[in-house]
């Protein structure tokens, strides 16, 4: 475990704010933890969440066989990005679909099936347009076409739709030839999927793989025919990922995310490091030693993990503090300090308490109380930051 600094002395704290007295002066209080972005004056435009762009709207264009993860993918993608406090939307083409044909068995998606064709070519029609209308209304950035698309011809289609738009294209492929996987998939599909509702498992197992196979005659992975596209190809599950033509910021933030995304089922536990010394005075920030009782529940600590992780191989994450590296310190796990999992910066107002943030700043302490999310401390964060 890397070496934490010492928590500075009381006179260390009162010079770190003293260098900020003439800003404070300058600065009327309510205002010294604003953020300042909305203050910028720039020829591009932003859109109102920290991220510079220009007029940036992206569709995320699922590609992939049935059973490969892609709403999955989809679902977790746009959980992602609203974390980011960028607004997404998933436009999944199998609901649209079931509005019409509901439960069809595997035939229906037979390419000869010159109807069920129609029906699907409407559907996705449907999606595009609702997903159009929906880049429409300010602040709308991202939205995800969830299908199979797994055709060049259907890539093209929506390319050139959005095109017309303005709107940026970002393929995703899942592609996966990992057996269990694709059979844990189908499992899920016949136990959750509506188009199996009330169906024999069995038998919604058979025409799910039937209906695999209706794609597998017609699929066209993304290669180099389709050099001109934006696209990531996921494969095995991030064993392997391909980038083609990457564009911008937003496209790069949606792209790392997709290559450090896990699809099967994992667990994370999370814990408060111990109480702090700064706990028992109230002050915030600091990078105070744990406490006899943040010592006592250090101590416990293992006990708690074993009982629900068991023997499990386990890497343990705590921030570059203190607090933290001394609460996880018997824990017999690997352990690995980050940055940025410390606790808020909190700038001049670091190691004092509340109510010394009351007397000093009335008015930002009002402020801070009235949006904690979006104020920032002066030579500090703001948990938007």
């Amino acid at each position: 475990m890397p070496s934490a600094t010492s928590l500075a002395p009381a006179d260390a704290l009162q010079e770190n704010r003293d260098q900020y007295k003439a800003d404070l002066a300058r600065t009327p209080q309510g205002d010294f933890m604003r953020p300042t972005s909305g203050r910028r004056r720039s020829s591009r435009s932003a859109n109102g969440v920290g991220v510079q762009v220009e007029d940036t709207r992206i569709c995320v264009v699922m590609v992939g066989l049935p059973a490969r993860g892609k709403s999955l993918i989809a679902q977790k993608l746009v959980r992602y990005l609203g974390w980011l406090s960028i607004t997404a939307k998933c436009f999944n083409v199998g609901n649209y679909r079931r509005t019409n044909t509901p439960q069809p068995n595997a035939s229906f998606f037979d390419f000869s099936n010159k109807e069920g064709e129609r029906l699907r070519r409407a559907a996705a029609q449907a999606a595009v347009d609702d997903m159009c209308k929906w880049f429409k209304l300010p602040g709308n950035l991202i939205a995800i076409l969830d299908a199979t698309n797994s055709t060049k011809e259907r890539r093209r289609w929506i390319k050139d739709r959005c095109d017309r738009e303005g709107i940026e294209t970002l393929f995703v492929e899942s592609k996966c030839d990992d057996e269990d996987l694709i059979m844990s998939n189908i499992r899920e599909v016949k136990l959750t999927s509506p188009d199996y509702k009330g169906q024999d498992p069995e038998e919604a197992a058979q025409d799910f793989r039937n209906r695999i196979m209706m794609y597998e005659r017609v699929y066209e992975t993304l290669d180099e025919d389709e050099s001109d596209l934006t696209y990531c190809k996921v494969i095995d599950v991030g064993a392997q990922v391909i980038i083609n033509r990457l564009q911008d910021y937003l496209q790069s933030r949606v792209v790392y995310y997709l290559m450090n995304l896990h699809i099967k089922p994992r667990s994370i536990w999370i814990s408060r490091h111990g109480e702090s010394m700064f706990n028992l005075s109230g002050q915030i920030g600091g990078d105070a030693n744990i406490s006899d009782r943040g010592e006592m529940y250090a101590r416990k600590l293992p006990e708690l993990v074993k009982q629900s992780a068991g023997d499990l191989p386990l890497t343990v994450w705590t921030s570059t503090l203190k607090r933290t590296a001394q609460t996880s310190r018997f824990l017999p796990y690997e352990k690995l300090a980050w940055k940025a999992l410390d606790e808020l910066d909190s700038g001049v107002c670091d190691g004092l308490t509340y109510a010394d943030i009351e007397k000093e700043y009335p008015q930002d302490f009002k402020a801070r109380d009235a949006d904690k999310y979006n104020y920032r401390y002066l030579g500090g964060e703001s948990y938007r930051d």
